[in-house]
């Protein structure tokens, strides 16, 4: 299974800047590999380490912003696709 993590905080205050950035490492020194910009997934082994995962994104949430978790079968991930636009020159 794969988690994926959608998130949209805010930068406004030194103090919000802190906390994305707080964020946004821990899901990195947590095995989360960035998608795209504020989009992180992780690979799931097993429910228990699911279920760690929620709970240390639960326990380590900034106090603003909006924190999103999707959780999807690897057969429904394996159906992601990707599309790439080219800008012209």
């Amino acid at each position: 299974m794969r988690m994926i993590v959608f998130f949209d905080l805010p930068t406004v205050t030194n103090e919000d800047r802190r906390n994305y950035r707080a964020f946004r490492k821990l899901l990195i020194k947590n095995g989360f590999i960035m998608l795209q910009e504020s989009v992180y997934c992780k690979l799931l082994t097993t429910p228990a380490v699911e279920n760690s995962a929620k709970n240390l994104l639960r326990s380590n949430r900034p106090p603003s912003g909006l924190v999103q978790v999707l959780v999807v079968t690897e057969k429904q991930y394996s159906r992601n696709k990707q599309y790439h636009i080219q800008t012209a020159e």
